[in-house]
Parts: C-alpha cells; structure tokens; sequence
C-alpha cells in the first residue's frame, strides 16, 4: 500500500493573527477565504474530513491547501495559480466593427440582425475566425 504524505500546517502567532484579519474583513475571493479557514484549521490539528465537513469542501481541496502552504508558505497557499485562457476574440476593433454592422441595414430579405447572422457577417468579414451568437449578444449587451 502506498504511504500517505501528510502535509503539517504550523502557522506562527503572527500568520494566525493575519489569517483572522483577513477572513473579519472578507474583501477576498469566496475561495481564499475558504484557503484560509483551512489553514485556520489544520493549525488546530483537526483532519481533512473534519475541515472538509465543517467547509463543505473535499478531502483533496484541504490536501492541497496544506501542501501548497508547505511548498510555498502562506501567500503562495491563498492566491490561485494564473489560469490558462483563450484570448478574447472581440478586441475594440471587432466592437467597433460589430456595432456599425448592428446599426447598419439588415441583410436583403430580413427585417433585423439576429445574433447569428451577425456572428455569421464578422466571419465573412474576416474580422474573426469563429464566434458564437451568444458571444456577439455578450459583446452587443457589454457595449449597451
């Protein structure tokens, strides 16, 4: 059977005193004040289940909580790593563009643009390669 690596929160007065100061003013993300009521917690010595039970959040969560704190100290162990993400397709340009097609006259044999036609007219325009009618509704709603 495999051993299991158990990750030891020792937080000293100073990291404790931090930590409540920073769960009473609650201007963080929901998930690093959940990080930090963890670490709150396994400094008291109670387990994962219990941490996970009293946090409504899994075993594996509070495991890695407690190793990215022993890695990386207790700044590390609160942010989240950068996320991946796909660039926005919609720049200014393709805002600009996209309002002066929605203004304009609709295509011959419609009575107005719908989301997809205009998704469809950015594409022929070359302006994108692919976008969605619920991306030009986002963009259309954002510049309202």
């Amino acid at each position: 059977m495999a051993r299991k690596t158990v990750f030891c929160v020792k937080l000293n007065e100073e990291e404790r005193d931090g930590l409540n100061r920073y769960i009473r003013y609650g201007e963080s993300s929901a998930r690093s004040l959940t990080r930090a009521r963890i670490l709150l917690l396994a400094d008291e010595g109670q387990s994962d289940a219990e941490i996970g039970n009293a946090l409504k959040v899994s075993r594996t969560t509070t495991v890695r909580i407690r190793k990215r704190y022993c890695e990386g100290g207790l700044e590390f162990a609160l942010t989240e790593k950068p996320r991946s993400g796909a660039p926005p397709k919609i720049d200014a340009r393709v805002e600009a563009k996209l309002t002066g097609l929605a203004c304009s006259n609709p295509p011959e044999g419609r009575s107005r643009w719908t989301m997809n036609l205009l998704a469809d007219k950015l594409v022929e325009l070359g302006e994108v390669d692919s976008i969605s009618g619920m991306s030009v509704c986002r963009a259309l709603k954002k510049m309202r």
